[in-house]
C-alpha cells in the first residue's frame, strides 16, 4: 500500500493530520473546550502564583522593612525566570518539531510540561528562605515553558487559518477567568501557601488531562525534520527581520505591548497596597480583577470572531494596544479607585482582543510550517518574558521616584510603541 502524502511530499499520518500543511479542516466544539480547559487549567496554576501567591512568600520570607524592597526581591525573582524562559521556550519548540514519538509531536511535551510545572508549585509551596522560593519559581517557569510552546503549537498544527482568531481567543478568555477563581478559591478557602500551591498543581493537572488524551495529534515519520543540534539550534533562535519582516514586526509589536501590559498590572497589589492606600488591597484586587475579566472574555471572543469574519488582523491589534495605553494612563494621572476600575474594563478590552488576534496574526507570518513550533516558541518569548522582566524593571521605577505615575506612563507609551509595530505588517491585512 502506498503512503499518503501531503503536497509537500511528506507522509501524512493516520488520521489526515498533516505535519507540514497549513491545515484546512476546522475544529469542532470538543476539541475548542478541551484546548480551553487545558489553557484554565495553565492560567490558573500560573497567574496565581504571580499574582498573590508569590508576593506575599517573598514579603513573608525576605524579611525586609521596606515595601520597595519587597517589590525589587519579587522582580529579582521573576527577571531570573524570564531569563530561563528565552532558553526554554525556543528549544522545547525545535525538539517538539522533530518528535517522532508515537503518541505524536506535542503530546509528550504537554505531558512533560504537566506534570513538571504542577511538582515544580508543590515544592514550592514548601520553601521558607529566599533563594529556595527563586529557585523551584524558575522551575516552575521552566516548564511552564515546556507545556504552552506546545499546546501554542497545536494552533498551527490543527486549526485553519479562518478559524485562528475565535480559536486564540479560547486561550485568553480562560487567563482572565483563571486569575479571578485563583484568587478566590485562595482566598475564600483560606489556604496556607502551600495549601493554595497544592490547589493551583491538582487543577493544572485534572484540567489538562482530557485534551492530553483524548485529542489527535499527528505523528511526525523520522527523517523528515534534520536532528536538532546546537549549531542549528542558535541558527534557528535568529530569524532575519530583513528576509521576513512581517515576523519581525509581530514580535517587535508583541514584545512591546505584552510589556505595557506587563507594567501596568504586575504591580497592581503593590500599587493598591502603598499606591492607593486602600483598606482591602486584596479584596480590591479581586474587584478590579472581576471587571478586567468579563471584558477580556467579551474581546477575546467576539472580536476575535469578527476578525476571522472579516479577514483582518492588524486594525484590531492596533485598535487593542491603543486601548491598553489608554487605561495606563489614566492609572497614572487619575489615582483613584474608580479610575482603577475604568482602567480595568479598558486594560481587559485591548488586552483580550489583542492576545485572541495576534495569536492569529503570528500563526499567519511563520517563515517555516515544519519549524513552526520553534518558532512560535521565539514568538512566546515576547508573551512570558516580558512579564517576567516587568515586575523588576517596574520596580526599579517605583524606586527610582518613589511612586507609580512614571510607572504607569511608560506602560501606555510602550503599547502605543505596540501600535506603531503592528502597522508596518504588510503581508496580512
Amino acid at each position: 500500500m502506498s503512503k499518503v502524502t501531503d503536497s509537500s511530499g511528506v507522509p501524512t499520518p493516520p488520521g489526515g493530520l498533516s505535519v507540514s500543511e497549513i491545515p484546512t479542516r476546522r475544529v469542532g466544539g470538543k476539541w475548542i473546550f478541551l484546548f480551553a480547559l487545558s489553557w484554565f487549567g495553565v492560567w490558573i496554576a500560573q497567574l496565581t502564583p504571580v499574582q498573590l501567591l508569590l508576593p506575599l512568600q517573598v514579603e513573608k520570607y525576605l524579611n525586609a522593612t521596606d515595601w520597595v524592597a519587597n517589590v525589587l526581591g519579587f522582580g529579582l525573582i521573576s527577571g531570573v525566570a524570564g531569563a530561563f524562559a528565552l532558553i526554554a521556550y525556543p528549544l522545547t519548540g525545535a525538539l517538539s518539531d522533530r518528535t517522532t514519538s508515537r503518541f505524536g509531536r506535542r503530546r509528550p511535551w504537554i505531558a512533560l510540561g504537566t506534570l513538571g510545572f504542577a511538582v515544580s508549585l508543590v515544592l514550592l509551596g514548601w520553601q521558607t528562605s529566599f533563594l529556595s522560593i527563586g529557585i523551584c519559581w524558575v522551575g516552575a517557569s521552566i516548564f511552564f515553558c515546556v507545556l504552552t510552546a506546545a499546546l501554542t503549537a497545536a494552533i498551527s498544527d490543527q486549526v485553519p487559518v479562518n478559524q485562528r482568531g475565535y480559536v486564540s481567543g479560547w486561550i485568553s478568555a480562560p487567563q482572565a477567568i483563571g486569575i479571578i477563581a485563583g484568587l478566590v478559591l485562595v482566598m475564600v478557602l483560606a489556604l496556607s501557601t502551600f495549601g493554595g500551591y497544592a490547589l493551583m498543581a491538582g487543577l493544572l493537572v485534572c484540567l489538562g488531562l482530557p485534551f492530553l488524551l483524548l485529542m489527535p495529534d499527528a505523528v511526525l515519520p523520522p527523517g523528515i525534520v534534520p536532528p536538532l543540534t546546537l549549531s542549528s539550534l542558535m541558527g534557528g533562535l535568529w530569524i532575519s527581520p530583513r528576509k521576513h519582516p512581517d515576523f519581525g514586526w509581530t514580535l517587535l509589536s508583541r514584545i512591546l505591548v505584552n510589556l505595557g501590559n506587563a507594567f501596568g498590572t504586575s504591580l497592581l497589589l503593590y500599587f493598591l497596597m502603598y499606591g492607593l492606600k486602600v483598606a482591602d488591597a486584596q479584596g480590591s484586587l479581586i474587584q478590579l480583577t472581576l471587571v478586567y475579566m468579563v471584558f477580556v472574555i467579551i474581546a477575546s471572543l467576539w472580536l476575535g470572531r469578527l476578525s476571522d469574519k472579516l479577514g483582518r488582523r492588524r486594525v484590531f491589534i492596533f485598535g487593542a494596544s491603543v486601548l491598553q495605553a489608554a487605561a495606563a494612563l489614566i492609572l497614572a494621572f487619575v489615582p483613584t479607585m474608580g479610575a482603577a476600575t475604568v482602567g480595568a474594563a479598558l486594560l481587559g478590552l485591548g488586552y483580550g482582543c489583542f492576545l485572541s488576534v495576534d495569536q492569529a496574526l503570528a500563526t499567519e507570518v511563520l517563515p517555516d510550517q515544519l519549524s513552526r513550533g520553534k518558532d512560535l516558541g521565539i514568538m512566546n518569548i515576547a508573551l512570558t518574558v516580558p512579564q517576567a522582566f516587568a515586575p523588576m524593571l517596574g520596580a526599579l521605577l517605583v524606586s527610582a521616584v518613589g511612586g507609580f505615575t512614571l510607572l504607569f506612563v511608560i506602560s501606555g507609551v510602550t503599547a502605543l510603541a505596540g501600535a506603531w509595530a503592528v502597522a508596518q505588517v504588510r503581508g496580512v491585512k
